[in-house]
């Protein structure tokens, strides 16, 4: 089953806003600095896991698309001996 893309990425960006954010609050960096830098990754994030998470679903779908053409054809990988 294909996942949920936007969902996913959605979800790791946010995750990954409170992260930069926590990391950059530790480090002594201003409140303005720690919001830029946590929105900049955020979007890095959200937009790599959403390329990344693209590939993958064509991946599964080519994969179960083989799959299903190999049952409808009666195909049981051996090769008749």
């Amino acid at each position: 089953m294909p996942f949920h893309v936007k969902s996913i990425s959605a979800s790791l960006a946010v995750l990954f806003f409170f992260m930069i954010a926590a990391i950059g609050w530790l480090a002594g960096r201003t409140p303005f600095t720690c919001c830029k830098r946590a929105v900049l990754g955020a979007a890095v994030v959200y937009v790599i896991s959403s390329i990344v998470m693209r590939i993958v679903n064509r991946i599964l779908i080519d994969a179960m698309l083989k799959a299903q053409m190999k049952q409808q054809n009666g195909d049981t990988g051996t090769r008749g001996y």
